[in-house]
């Protein structure tokens, strides 16, 4: 029965990976993949309520036909035209917006996927049989871990997966800056721009200094962008985790039952509270995610194009502060 009390014991056994074959498949990995399915169907499912119908529906043809995707269309309308585009300027906005809304979408899906306690079902199915005729744990394995759990999770509650989505954003970036500058280009802005690099002699002595920083500055923002998500959702779900484990503690510290029901009532409301600002977090952070990738790639291109779109009233005046 001491697994009852894992929650105040070990509260972050609630969001550590786990192996599930050897050390190559971890539970992450088949969240990842789950969450890249379903993420897959929903969207799929929501652009044919999106396309254009036929003919014979007049101009009911172009309404979106289900609330799925009326609500999809609406985020990506409102990323587009009040996120990127203010940010990127209409051209980049055009380019980016496939890769930016996949990557929005995929750490919502994941966020949203390690809401939902698929293991911890499991975990309470294992400890409340008494035994699986499928599973010995030897005595090496720590008990948090000793759970036939097959998936769910959170896999941005993993450093290794946000740091991957953190190096698809470097190479996006990258990409960018490749082919909108070019290498000497990219090198001319690591080293200050033209202002410096074409300036007097004088100058180029502070030139190795700016590369440096500007270099490790390449490598911090998506390291940033990995820590943030992943300590985000690490933060989240340990926090649930500790209310939900204060009954049991309570519980354990032999409290009597109208002691271990008042803690377990209360700290079961605030974990409620607490969950439906998980859901706000979720969503925060998938949109927070997305729009510093499209700052940082905006960073790469020429630095006179939203000037240009702002006197043609494709901009605003605030696209220059961000």
């Amino acid at each position: 029965m001491h697994h009852l009390f894992l929650a105040s014991s070990d509260p972050i056994g609630h969001v550590i990976d786990k192996n599930l074959i050897g050390q190559h498949i971890t539970l992450s990995m088949v969240s990842l993949v789950v969450a890249l399915v379903i993420a897959v169907w929903v969207l799929s499912k929501a652009a044919r309520s999106i396309s254009t119908g036929p003919e014979s529906l007049g101009n009911e043809r172009y309404v979106s036909r289900e609330r799925l995707g009326q609500i999809v269309e609406s985020i990506v309308l409102y990323i587009r035209e009040e996120t990127l585009i203010p940010v990127m300027g209409a051209r980049l906005a055009t380019t980016w917006a496939p890769f930016l809304l996949s990557l929005f979408f995929f750490v919502l899906f994941l966020n949203f996927f390690g809401l939902i306690p698929f293991g911890d079902f499991q975990e309470a199915t294992f400890i409340f049989s008494g035994s699986h005729p499928h599973f010995e744990f030897p005595d090496s394995v720590p008990i948090g871990l000793r759970s036939p759990i097959f998936f769910g999770g959170t896999a941005t509650a993993s450093i290794l997966v946000t740091a991957g989505l953190a190096t698809v954003s470097l190479v996006a970036i990258l990409w960018q800056s490749f082919r909108e500058l070019g290498f000497l280009g990219t090198l001319e802005h690591l080293c200050g721009g033209a202002e410096l690099t074409r300036g007097s002699i004088g100058l180029w002595l502070i030139v190795p200094l700016i590369f440096a920083v500007e270099l490790a500055g390449m490598i911090i923002k998506p390291s940033a962008l990995a820590i943030r998500l992943f300590a985000n959702m690490v933060a989240g779900h340990t926090l649930l985790a500790v209310l939900f484990g204060f009954g049991a503690a309570a519980a354990k510290a032999g409290m009597g039952a109208a002691g271990v029901a008042s803690i377990t009532l209360i700290s079961g409301a605030f974990a409620v509270i607490i969950s439906f600002l998980e859901l706000f977090v979720a969503l925060l952070q998938a949109f927070i995610f997305m729009f510093l990738t499209a700052v940082f790639i905006s960073l790469m291109a020429h630095h006179d194009e939203h000037a240009h779109e702002e006197e043609h009233g494709h901009g605003t005046s605030e696209a220059p502060a961000h």
